[in-house]
């Protein structure tokens, strides 16, 4: 590899072993801070990516995350969450892990170095030219991750890579490179600390200003989060409340009434 790899030199701390716990806590802490200024470095990065969501997601596009391990989880996360918080269906933001479903709770061996499974992953979902492929990797070197961003730049596709490696071999395939060098870990190597974090920054920045660029946020509140129990049917009851000026038993039979804080509030006011 002609590149330095980051995620890989020593840690900034050593003899982790005979520190005490607040010692470690304190320095791991310390490192920690570093991660956010890092994830600002690459701003210009993420609007291009999310400015390109925005225009892909009016044509019915759609965003794949793929990833292995921590990176792969993470990516299903995100993904996850959408469609409670913005009432997006399931299928417009996807995470794809090596190894399948069952990756997400105990490591699958060997699954992240199989170059030719994400292709077929992605298929499975009919992944089209409208589609956006987000590869995930610390390293910028996972073989599940180079297989499908390969793949799918061949057959069209935009890509971008999420890597705490600048100049690694993720970053140089994607079309869209997000290169967060967040420096050494603080137990070194163990990226599921200061790479993790910073992924999930760069996740949450990508899909929350995807959402609302797309309209589904009004103001600063989740008006299309789906009511699926009592601390959310609270909250829209709230926000109707406070859009409307009404009381709450008002609010909450308008929103009972419309199933959603932005129908209520579209149909009311």
């Amino acid at each position: 590899m002609n590149y330095i790899k980051i995620t890989e030199t020593p840690s900034n701390h050593d003899n982790l072993e005979q520190l005490d716990t607040a010692s470690i806590l304190q320095k791991m802490n310390e490192e920690d801070q570093k991660v956010a200024a890092a994830v600002a470095e690459v701003i210009p990065q993420i609007t291009k990516l999310v400015d390109t969501l925005t225009e892909r997601f009016a044509r019915g596009g759609r965003l794949f995350y793929i990833g292995a391990g921590t990176s792969g989880r993470l990516g299903i996360l995100d993904a996850s969450e959408i469609p409670p918080t913005f009432g997006m269906p399931h299928e417009r933001v996807v995470g794809l892990i090596a190894g399948g479903d069952t990756a997400i709770r105990k490591a699958v061996e060997n699954a992240e170095d199989d170059t030719q499974q994400a292709w077929p992953d992605l298929m499975a979902h009919d992944i089209n030219s409208n589609d956006v492929v987000v590869g995930i990797a610390a390293s910028g070197t996972t073989p599940y991750v180079l297989g499908g961003i390969a793949a799918a730049k061949e057959k069209g596709i935009l890509t971008a890579g999420i890597t705490n490696n600048p100049g690694s071999p993720l970053a140089k395939a994607a079309d869209i490179p997000i290169e967060i060098n967040v420096g050494p870990e603080f137990v070194t190597g163990s990226t599921r600390m200061k790479s993790g974090t910073s992924q999930k920054l760069a996740l949450n920045m990508i899909t929350t200003a995807l959402m609302i660029r797309i309209g589904r946020v009004k103001g600063n509140k989740m008006v299309n989060m789906q009511m699926t129990n009592t601390k959310l049917v609270d909250r829209g009851t709230r926000y109707i409340m406070e859009g409307l000026g009404v009381d709450y038993s008002v609010a909450e039979a308008l929103l009972k009434k419309h199933g959603s804080v932005k129908k209520a509030l579209d149909a009311e006011r």
